[in-house]
């Protein structure tokens, strides 16, 4: 798999682990269950990072020298790495462990 696929993968599941915790919306992972806000979060990280300029040389976003996010929106997406971050060794232990070696 691609590094932006992987890269979207990883903030889909985190972006559903946040709204499971925050707003209480059940679901498994991959589907449809988010409330409005963090689809549409979801979204928008989407298609940011389908346009990344640096494709397969993509740096983690936090070492990123160009901040494609808006400040709203970077400033959602932070709230929410902080939050599933944690959790992400309880719900995906494989894909963070991916995710920490590829930083």
């Amino acid at each position: 798999m691609i590094r932006i696929e992987h890269e979207q993968r990883t903030v889909r599941r985190m972006i559903e682990i946040y709204c499971q915790h925050k707003h209480g919306n059940r679901g498994r992972e991959g589907t449809d269950t988010l409330c409005g806000e963090c689809q549409e979060l979801l979204d928008y990280a989407m298609l940011r990072l389908s346009h990344c300029k640096y494709g397969e040389d993509k740096p983690a976003c936090v070492n990123c020298p160009i901040h494609c996010y808006k400040p709203d929106k970077r400033r959602e997406i932070a709230q929410v790495m902080r939050h599933s971050g944690p959790w992400m060794l309880f719900y995906s232990p494989i894909m963070t462990v991916r995710h920490l070696c590829r930083r």
